[in-house]
């Protein structure tokens, strides 16, 4: 896969997409980053990238000409390249789910334009059918934190990124419920103990206390994801 990331900051990424499962997926040659530096596609000696909004108010907008430029600068003549899903960073974005990461891990290519200062033009989304996506209800300085943590959920999700699978395949998340807690050696700790079911070896009664324990947090936590695992849930038991 290779990953575009457009963005004024390119030096945020290069050491993280370097490190851990980012940079492995690099080494093994299952995904390449391209940083493109908005400020190469101004055309005034100070690099203006940015302006005034229409109507007023606080704060500057970043200006289409150069995220066009540069999402344009990425298409090669035969189509190769600059084809795949476009996803622009915003808070007025639809939070960013597993199912995204899931969709967008099969895609060839995947173009990630980062904003900054108070918005981006809309013309951007418009002008280059790019999702808005957002990590949640909450204000960054720009679109580099969510645009990383993007492409984490992605590459490793890319068949040979994490050479354990079923790891991944039981994340938080990946059956629409949180993971369990989860426990490692000492038994005891500080008067903590660890559950009596994960020290039985029956697998089957450590696999029943996984699910209830999903199942628990799930409806604590998150109400939201427990309410759609269950409309799911009844849906598929309806079209059996």
């Amino acid at each position: 896969m290779r990953i575009n990331i457009v963005t004024l900051f390119p030096e945020f990424f290069r050491q993280p997409l370097g490190l851990s499962i980012p940079g492995r997926a690099a080494q093994a040659g299952l995904a390449s980053y391209r940083l493109v530096d908005l400020r190469e596609f101004t055309h005034d000696r100070h690099r203006t990238v940015d302006d005034y909004a229409y109507g007023g108010g606080a704060g500057m907008v970043l200006k289409p000409a150069p995220f066009f430029e540069a999402v344009e600068s990425l298409r090669e003549p035969d189509g190769a390249a600059g084809s795949g899903p476009v996803l622009l960073m915003s808070a007025r974005g639809r939070p960013f789910r597993h199912a995204d990461a899931v969709r967008l891990s099969l895609a060839k290519e995947l173009t990630l334009l980062c904003g900054h200062y108070k918005d981006v033009d809309q013309r951007v989304a418009v002008g280059l059918g790019a999702e808005e996506v957002s990590l949640g209800d909450f204000i960054l300085s720009g679109g580099e934190i969510p645009a990383l943590a993007i492409v984490d959920a992605v590459v490793r999700l890319i068949p040979g990124a994490i050479s354990d699978h079923e790891s991944a395949a039981t994340d938080s998340h990946y059956e629409g419920l949180l993971s369990p807690p989860s426990y490692t050696r000492p038994a005891e700790f500080r008067g903590m103990q660890v559950p009596e079911a994960l020290l039985s070896g029956d697998h089957a009664k450590i696999a029943g206390w996984r699910a209830e324990q999903a199942e628990r947090l799930t409806r604590e936590r998150r109400p939201d994801l427990w309410e759609r695992h269950v409309t799911e849930e009844g849906r598929g038991k309806r079209e059996e």
